[in-house]
Order: structure tokens, then sequence, then C-alpha cells
């Protein structure tokens, strides 16, 4: 069963005192053709109460819901004393401006009908104050301010004006639900649909790149494909730049993407920066206990640390694309974008995280100072073995390697002294091979197996390197400066650093001159 929140019924609400209304009745379908048996609906204690299913406008407690024979009876009452919007509500209420309640609750058990479904099971999570409800019998039996309970007349006059649009009454049958205000309806579904998604909304994963919904990927999707910025308010800006921020899943799928092409990426530790400067403290000299005498004073061991500073730099693209494949309906432009603009995103990194200069790029293995480096003549089986060996163990039980495509031919090539490849091919389609029973990766900005150079880096990236991501996938719609050549162009850009944090975790194996 899906697991969603629905919202139906209608108005229940209070003033400054106490409020009794019925919140669902049992037996009667709604307008769209749904019955809720009665004894279906399992709820907590007590409930929030919302407005129009804005969990942002908490504005009373519903402390009282029990099942009767007219239905879902539920009783609460307004925060006016503390909650500014409580006392709006109250006073859209005594104005018959607002007569409707709305339950929003998650389907466990259903089963179709003639005209919608049977619900026999459901876990009520909020009961809201709205303007049109969407079960028509759902009303207010009471309402108390000023200690004044509300009349049967005033009750039966909120009733009559809350369904006079399609002069439906409790007991009208489900298929009778085509006589609706379909416009209405449909105006009223779209508004909940879009306040049911702003409240199920994730957590912010981090400031510079948010997670978004389904709509908000719609709508970046018709901002790249048009230009429209309709719903434009809908996704997040830049900070400063003015430009959008992809939805999280575009994001991630391009990341997901870049790390194919950067081979660093996908074994370094990665880590989100929410500020210009990220520093890592790093345990330059650790305790040293010693040997005590019975009797004898213990020695003091401080340990010290140092800083390391990790910051982020700044990488773009810019994307053409015609119009003509803009207007094409059959082309998946998010798909496109995430493919060609993680190739050259994947491949800049790649480059910046193997042979970065730290200063106007993140800092790279090879030219970090703090990794290791293993002289040898050749390469061989032995330089290999004393290479593997050569950091402590704990980093070379997660090891990996790195070179490119003309040393992997030439240690594909080496054998033991029983006259055994060193290379074992993955035992999985898709598995990288393993050498020494390490993985090897394939970085084509490794250098060369010649004289003089550094063709192979071994060791734990995870401990050893840091990737820092600042500033998520961000892009800007061109139209101008392409216009006459019929071309859109999308100016992308994201932040990313990068440094040695632990040079001990990884080691270089170097070619003498």
């Amino acid at each position: 069963m899906t697991q969603r929140i629905e919202v139906k019924a209608a108005l229940s609400v209070t003033d400054a005192g106490e409020i009794t209304g019925i919140a669902w009745p049992f037996g009667t379908a709604d307008r769209v053709g749904d019955v809720i048996e009665k004894g279906a609906i399992s709820a907590p204690e007590t409930l929030p109460m919302l407005f129009a299913h804005d969990q942002g406008q908490v504005i009373g407690v519903w402390d009282q819901i029990a099942e009767t024979s007219e239905g879902l009876t539920v009783k609460g009452r307004l925060l006016v004393d503390g909650v500014e919007r409580a006392r709006e509500v109250r006073a859209m209420i005594q104005s018959k401006a607002v007569s409707g309640l709305s339950i929003g609750f998650v389907t466990k058990q259903a089963s179709r009908n003639a005209t919608g479904r049977t619900i026999t099971a459901a876990h009520l999570h909020e009961i809201s104050v709205v303007a049109v409800p969407c079960h028509p019998g759902a009303q207010i039996t009471s309402i108390k301010y000023d200690d004044t309970p509300m009349t049967v007349q005033e009750k039966n006059h909120m009733e009559k004006e809350e369904i006079a649009d399609d002069q439906l009454t409790p007991q009208t049958p489900a298929n009778y639900a085509p006589n609706i205000d379909l416009k209405a309806f449909d105006a009223m579904k779209a508004r909940l649909d879009k306040l049911e998604a702003k409240g199920n909304r994730p957590q912010i994963s981090h400031s510079a790149n948010p997670v978004m919904s389904g709509d908000e990927t719609k709508a970046f999707a018709d901002y790249l494909r048009t230009g429209d910025q309709t719903e434009i308010k809908s996704l997040s800006y830049g900070a400063g730049t003015g430009g959008i921020l992809a939805p999280e899943t575009v994001s991630t799928s391009i990341l997901e993407k870049i790390a194919e092409f950067s081979p660093v990426r996908a074994v370094a530790q990665s880590i989100q920066m929410n500020g210009p400067l990220l520093q890592l403290p790093r345990l330059v000299q650790e305790v040293d206990p010693s040997e005590v005498a019975e009797g004898a004073d213990k020695d003091e061991s401080e340990p010290s640390f140092e800083q390391i500073d990790l910051k982020p730099f700044e990488m773009g693209v810019v994307v053409p694309v015609t119009k003509i494949l803009l207007e094409d309906a059959h082309i998946d432009l998010s798909s496109y974008l995430g493919n060609h603009i993680a190739r050259r995103f994947g491949q800049r990194e790649a480059t910046w995280f193997v042979n970065g200069d730290g200063a106007t790029q993140p800092e790279g293995i090879m030219t970090s100072t703090e990794v290791m480096d293993n002289e040898i003549a050749a390469i061989d089986a032995d330089a290999l073995i004393d290479h593997f060996y050569g950091i402590k163990t704990g980093y070379a039980a997660n090891g990996v390697w790195l070179m490119n495509r003309k040393t992997m031919a030439l240690v594909r090539k080496l054998k033991d002294a029983d006259g055994q490849y060193l290379w074992q091919s993955g035992l999985i389609a898709g598995q990288p091979a393993n050498l020494l029973g390490r993985p090897v990766l394939e970085a084509v900005d490794m250098p060369d197996p010649t004289a003089g150079n550094s063709p192979i880096v071994f060791g734990d990236f995870a401990e050893g390197y840091a990737v820092a991501d600042r500033t998520g996938f961000e892009i800007i719609r061109d139209e101008l400066t392409g216009a006459a050549s019929g071309m859109v162009k999308f100016v992308a850009r994201r932040r990313v650093g990068g440094r040695v944090v632990m040079g001990e975790a990884l080691a270089k194996l170097s070619l003498a001159a």
C-alpha cells in the first residue's frame, strides 16, 4: 500500500475556547467517491491542528478524538493566546469565511468500489482547518468562544454555506460526484498537493544544495527546456550568482557519473563544506605510554595537533545546445546535461586530484610533499611487493592501486617466482582487477612508466585524501549570446576542493632517472 498522506474531511475549529466537530462521517462517500469505514482510523491521543495542511502553520491541538455513531468526532482548542495565526483563523471562522475540516492520513488498506475506494485501515496524522473540505458531511457541531456555544441555526447556516456550490448533503450517494464544481475542486486538490509536497520535503542536505521534490525537478526541467520562469520560485538560487541550483536527484546523478571519470573521488573521503575554508585537526605526536615501577610516578605524555586548511576551487563549463534539441519533447535534457557535464567536470576533477598545484587548484596526490616516495630501478614483481608492504598494515588492508593504462599493461604481464601472474581479473563483471589482493583503478592523468616519473600510487585514499564539496551543480540559461546561430548556452559551475590529509596512508612508486 502506498505510504503517503492523504487529505480528507471538513472544517472543525476552535475560537478562544473549544470546538467540537465531525472530522469524517462514516458510511458516506466524499467528493471523490472514497468511503472510510467505522473502525478503520487509528490515531494518537493528540494531533496537531494545522491550517490548510501547512506544517508551518500549527494553530492548535486536537486532544479528544473518538468514533461515534455520527462519525469521527474531534474536539480541540486554538492556541489563541500565543499564536497570531490562530487568532486570525478564529476570526475567519467567526465570520464564516472558513468552515471546514480536512484530515491527513496514510492509507494502510483499501479496496476499489464503483466510484472510488473503501478504506478499511488508515492512520491519522493531522487534522486541518480548511476553506473547502473534501467530505461535505464533515462539519462543526459546536463552537465555544467567549463561553458561548454556537447555536444550531448558526451551525446549519455554516453547513449550507459550505456546500452551496454543489448542493450535496451528507447522505448524497458517491455516484453523484460528477455534479461537483470540478473547477473549484481541481484548484483545491492542486493546492493540497503542493502543500503535501512541501510538508513531506526532506531536510536540507547542506546549505548550498538543498534536497528538492518532484515539483522542483519538473520546474528545473521546464526552465532548461523553455526558459519558463513561472515556477522558478520553487527552485533555489546560488548565493550571489543568480544561477539555479539543480535538484538533488540531478546533482547526485552528475556526481555519480563524475566518479566514473575521477577515480580519486570514488575512493577518497568526501566532506561537505559550509564556508570558504575548512580546517581539519591532524594528530602530529601521539601519547607515549611507558612502563611504571610499583609506587613510581607516571611520565606525562601530551599529544600535539596541527590544523590542515582545505578550501574550494571553482570549475565551470559552457554547454551549447540547439533550440531544436530543446524543443524536441522526446529528448531527456536532464540526462543529456548530466552525461555531458559529468564528463567535463569528471575530467577536470581527475586532473586536479592527481596533479593539482594546491594554489589555483586542489592539491594533487602527485604534487603533495607529504606522500611517501619509494624509488626503484624498474617495475617488477619484487618492487610491487616491497611497495605494498612499505605502508602500515591498516592502510594496506584498505589500499587501492592507482595508475594509467600504459602502466597497467606493464604490470599485467608481471609474474611471481612460481610463474603466476600478479594481476587478477575481477571475479564479477564491472569489478576492478586486483593486484596483490587490492583493487587497481585507472587514472588517465597518472604519469607514464618512464624514468624520472612516479607511475603508481598505492594506499588508503579514504584516510589519505579528502574531497570537499562547497557548491552544488549550478546552471545559468543564456539565450542571448548564441541567439544568432539558434543556440542556447548552459553555463554550469561548481566549487570543489581536495588535498592530502594523511600522507603516511599513501605511497608513490617512482622510477629512478
